[in-house]
């Protein structure tokens, strides 16, 4: 129902989130894309990051009412998991050769042949966020936007693989043991979050152990060996013309990265929302309810944030104060080539699309 003749109003009942998986055979292996919504709408990608599926990454934001509505209205939402990471996966055979990050990103446009999908937006995480800009770097005419939290775009330092080497190890001879889950938990959160002899760790911490001893041993190592042989993708990323939105935590392990990332990208279409005094790393997604307007590109970026980082670009005002400092240092995604998306208290969502122009 609409209140005006520029406006649309989305009621959750309405929308429906049943999601059907395929296992998709591509020239690099087999791997597993769970679909959301209707195939005729443009085509949202994720990519979490490493040891994670599309459900332990992005739950926060997929169990958020108004947030999973806006999505599935706006957009099919394309679960891409790194080979044998979905539910139910079987141990990849050891004959079969470990896919390098190119072999990775190649699976992504191999998917969207299968899907019949020309353009999509993308949202990747840490190393899911790296994969999806070598894939726009490799198909720049089929990305529209890039939706990046704690991205990596460097090849890894010293300190980073050889704490990747540390954690292949402990993985190969103990499987996914009490270490292996300490050293992805270091990854994915910061040490606030994780708690202490005197501070209890999060709810957040303990759903996502449980959730990495789902995951098999041998395929998580296969995805960490091809991250810990990535390349420097710098000079591609300053060929890139879509709009880029990078999210990332003053903690996060990647900070750097993102930083170099963002001042690499095209300035006019890429902004920048940074915690200052946030604790999570940035490894997992959730809904913004608290924000209460965003300006978005053409495609529709939501209002998002990070574990315990909540971001708000440009001229959002948020409900309750945030006590975390952010700041966007470059031209955040709106003008004349915005939607404003507001979000209310209840579950109806309001949506004012500006005219477009149409490429």
């Amino acid at each position: 129902m609409a209140d005006s003749s520029d406006s649309v109003s989305v009621d959750m009942e309405m929308i429906s989130v049943s999601g059907k998986e395929h296992l998709i055979k591509t020239g690099r292996g087999s791997i597993s894309v769970a679909m959301f919504g209707d195939p005729d709408k443009p085509a949202l990608v994720t990519y979490p990051d490493v040891a994670l599926n599309y459900t332990s990454c992005f739950q926060g934001l997929f169990c958020c009412p108004e947030a999973f509505s806006l999505l599935l209205h706006n957009f099919c939402i394309y679960h891409i998991s790194p080979p044998g990471h979905e539910f139910g996966a079987a141990i990849i055979k050891p004959s079969d050769p470990v896919p390098s990050v190119d072999d990775l990103a190649e699976q992504i446009a191999e998917v969207l042949d299968f899907f019949r999908v020309d353009e999509v937006m993308c949202m990747g995480v840490a190393a899911g966020a790296y994969i999806l800009s070598l894939f726009a770097i490799k198909h720049t005419e089929r990305v529209l936007g890039l939706i990046l939290i704690s991205p990596l775009c460097k090849a890894p330092s010293w300190t980073e693989w050889l704490y990747n080497k540390v954690m292949l190890k402990f993985l190969f001879f103990y499987g996914m043991c009490s270490v292996a889950k300490e050293l992805l938990l270091m990854r994915y959160f910061s040490k606030k979050v994780r708690g202490n002899s005197q501070v209890p760790e999060s709810d957040i911490v303990q759903a996502c152990r449980r959730l990495l001893d789902e995951r098999l041993s041998p395929n998580v190592s296969r995805f960490l060996q091809a991250i810990n042989g990535r390349e420097d993708i710098t000079e591609g990323l300053k060929k890139l013309k879509c709009r880029s939105l990078v999210f990332v935590g003053e903690y996060s392990p990647f900070h750097a990265d993102a930083l170099h990332m963002t001042s690499n990208l095209e300035e006019r279409y890429t902004a920048l929302v940074e915690g200052g005094k946030v604790y999570g790393s940035g490894m997992r997604v959730s809904g913004d309810t608290g924000a209460a307007r965003c300006h978005v590109d053409t495609i529709g970026i939501l209002p998002c944030r990070v574990w315990l980082l909540q971001a708000v670009s440009g001229q959002c005002q948020p409900e309750k104060p945030i006590e975390s400092d952010f700041h966007l240092s470059r031209a955040f995604l709106s003008g004349e080539h915005g939607r404003e998306i507001k979000t209310h208290k209840n579950t109806n969502l309001c949506r004012r699309l500006k005219k477009t122009k149409r490429r």
